[in-house]
């Protein structure tokens, strides 16, 4: 007989590893190219020490005279707060009950929940690796009308980030802020991905003032630091001041001319050349792959595939994958050596335990289950200045 023991047991025992394996390995090509490390946790914070530079203490001299000054590595420490990432699934006690004495209706009721966390969890990893820790999902347009919002119709700058089923708030992109007039925890209804529109299930008037995003519930400012930030123009990064330590400040190139093989070979020898930096993957828009695959046509080029870890495939540029991530800004393509890269976590994937051990957890006033599945992680790069990013390509 299906018992809430047994459930609880089921989420533990067969469920757990299997859930996290797929988030960890197969939610997103880049993701399953970046390690995992318990190490450089320090409490609830990464703290780093990261080497830059060579060693100084070298240099030639004549027989008799004196040896060169030592100048040992120089490092700097980052520091980072770790980040509370969270998936939660909900099921009713009617639905236990009525599958009891039916352990197939039982293990497909689970089932569906499992890949619903897996798919929506996916989701939002994949886009907080490109992100910026903000969680802004999307600015609205100053020229959405009253009328469009009494229709709980708002314009947005980018539809890449939002998906039917999101939980969001109405705040000001600049500092979070709630915006007044907003209305709390609204379900995205409908995607208009062709006219850049989304609908909500809640109506909000607002008055627009150029500021207003839309943002998952209670996350501003909350989330992992992606490509997003690393990319940015902000002065700080990993508690380091950027304008004293610019090594910091990854290559942001804007492309002058055609897009070519060659325009991308000489971000590849740039990097190369500066810092020693092996590329091993290539993140670009889905336009800017469909540009790069009509390239390699023009020229009767064979257009070469490869399988990545989660069993994705990409196409390739000289042994190295391309992969189109929705997540990637239009017109950019990202140049990455992901061996720089570190998923820094004070455990994997778990569920959240209350005081008796328990995972599975009545919702007060309610007559439903809930249980959560919790990771606390920080993405850090090692080596800014060794990425590079690719824009303007029309």
């Amino acid at each position: 007989m299906i018992t809430l023991e047994s459930a609880e047991k089921a989420l533990k025992d067969v469920y757990l590893d299997v859930v996290a394996n797929q988030l960890n390995m197969n939610s997103n090509p880049l993701l399953g190219k970046i390690k995992q490390s318990t190490g450089d946790v320090w409490g609830k914070k990464i703290i780093k020490a990261i080497s830059f530079g060579i060693n100084g203490g070298i240099g030639a001299g004549s027989e008799d005279g004196a040896l060169p000054n030592a100048s040992g590595t120089s490092y700097l420490n980052f520091q980072a707060e770790l980040k509370n990432l969270f998936g939660k699934i909900e099921i009713s006690d009617k639905a236990i009950r009525s599958s009891s004495s039916n352990t197939g209706a039982f293990v497909n009721l689970l089932n569906n929940e499992m890949e619903n966390l897996i798919k929506s969890s996916s989701f939002n990893l994949g886009r907080m690796l490109y992100g910026d820790g903000s969680g802004i999902l999307a600015k609205i347009d100053q020229t959405t009308s009253s009328e469009e919002q009494t229709a709980k119709t708002y314009k947005v700058d980018s539809t890449n980030k939002l998906m039917e089923g999101m939980i969001v708030n109405f705040v000001n992109t600049t500092n979070g802020a709630s915006i007044s007039g907003a209305k709390p925890n609204c379900k995205i209804v409908y995607v208009d991905r062709i006219n850049k529109k989304v609908v909500l299930d809640q109506q909000s008037t607002i008055t627009l003032t150029g500021v207003e995003g839309l943002v998952i519930q209670d996350s501003f400012g909350k989330e992992i630091t992606g490509l997003g930030k690393i990319f940015s123009a902000d002065s700080t990064l990993y508690g380091i001041d950027r304008t004293a330590y610019k090594w910091l400040n990854p290559y942001d190139i804007t492309l002058s001319g055609e897009f070519s093989e060659i325009s991308m070979q000489e971000v590849l020898d740039l990097q190369e050349e500066t810092y020693g930096t092996e590329v091993d993957f290539i993140a670009c828009s889905a336009g800017v792959r469909r540009l790069y695959q009509a390239y390699l046509n023009s020229y009767k080029r064979n257009i070469d595939i490869m399988e990545l870890n989660g069993g994705y495939k990409a196409i390739s540029y000289n042994g190295i994958p391309v992969v189109a991530d929705r997540f990637v800004d239009d017109e950019e393509m990202y140049f990455l050596n992901t061996k720089d890269f570190t998923l820094h976590q004070l455990c994997d994937w778990e569920w959240l335990q209350g005081d008796n051990g328990k995972i599975l957890k009545q919702n007060a006033n309610y007559a439903t289950y809930s249980a959560t599945l919790v990771k606390y992680a920080e993405l850090i790069c090692d080596r800014p200045c060794a990425q590079a990013r690719l824009k303007g390509i029309k």
